[in-house]
């Protein structure tokens, strides 16, 4: 076991909750005692408890054998029980995180603070954080290491990145293993609830008006029982029927045009659609989601289209592919 094995786990992890903490990162962490692992956690939820402070409340609990008794994800009382815990707790353990530990405070307090108090044995870093005013955590920190599996942390970074500029723009997809798409639902319900998860968390979601027209979607999160998100339908036609479930939702604000510039502002926009919007947004989306499905059909709609991708990062989602793509045309 090694440095790069422990910090590639901690990334794997912090994978799993890509976008889903915006606005803030995805982060991982790890933490390891002579060479054993005790826990692996990430962020999950902008505002909760952070990778590391998971990250250690499990090691503590691996440790002791015992479960705490408050919610972990309260970050001021996750701070507050591992700042109590007696001198020298984590003494023999290493903690590895895929971003530096935030040295500020904000909605929580500060990680590279506490893991100044709790010493541990080894502070490893993938990659330094590189917001003004966050950074530097590492500074109060002893024994630190950073710049492990640096490359593929910061392909983990880059639409935290990208929405402090302007909009980071993601467009998933569902299709099948011969990359058909249509014919009703083709993902498991394990990626159609990740899939509500990242709308009740963007910004806005953008679609086309033919989607409106042909499949009269509603686009609302009620897998995970959450707010519905903003629509900006993407069309020169206003004569899209009012009556679908779409236009009803409660607190939702749908607007349509064919004016993008609010891409412009910082902010995560999740785009759906078919073969034509993928080609109207070619030049404007960032990333791409695939979830590919253990199917084949011979549905004769798929996207015909030309366009450079690079596979960030591949996982599985009950029998779902969830295939992160950059596009490198954009």
């Amino acid at each position: 076991m090694n440095d790069s094995f422990f910090m590639q786990l901690a990334i794997n992890e912090a994978w799993k909750y890509q976008l889903l903490t915006y606005p803030n990162p995805a982060v991982g962490a790890v933490v390891v005692q002579d060479g054993v692992l005790l826990s692996i956690e990430a962020h999950q939820k902008a505002g909760t408890s952070h990778a590391e402070v998971l990250a250690l409340i499990g090691a503590y609990e691996k440790i002791t054998q015992q479960s705490i008794d408050f919610d972990r994800f309260d970050a001021t009382l996750a701070h507050q029980f591992l700042r109590s815990l007696p001198k020298g707790f984590f003494k023999d353990c290493e903690i590895y995180v895929t971003l530096e530990p935030c040295s500020h405070i904000g909605k929580t307090p500060s990680c590279a603070s506490l893991l100044s108090i709790l010493n541990l044995k080894r502070v490893i870093i993938a990659t330094k954080d590189p917001i003004k005013g966050h950074d530097n955590g590492s500074d109060i920190l002893a024994n630190v290491t950073i710049g492990v599996k640096e490359d593929r942390a910061l392909k983990l970074l880059e639409p935290f990145l990208i929405w402090q500029e302007r909009a980071f723009v993601l467009f998933k997809l569902a299709q099948s293993t011969n990359a058909r798409i249509g014919g009703g639902y083709l993902s498991s319900k394990e990626s159609l609830t990740h899939t509500h998860k990242l709308r009740a968390v963007s910004s806005k979601m953008l679609i086309g008006g033919n989607t409106v027209r042909v499949d009269r979607p509603t686009l609302d999160c009620r897998f995970i029982d959450a707010k519905a998100p903003d629509i900006y339908i993407y069309t020169r036609s206003d004569d899209l029927d009012r009556d679908i479930a779409l236009f009803g939702v409660e607190s939702r604000d749908v607007k349509l045009g064919d004016d993008l510039s609010f891409l412009q502002k910082s902010s995560f926009v999740l785009v759906e659609g078919g073969e034509g919007m993928l080609q109207a947004m070619a030049q404007k989306i960032d990333w791409m989601l695939f979830y590919q499905t253990p199917k084949l059909s011979c549905n004769n709609l798929t996207y015909n289209i030309d366009m450079d991708l690079e596979f960030l990062h591949i996982d599985k989602n009950d029998t779902d592919l969830m295939i992160w793509s950059k596009n490198l045309g954009n």
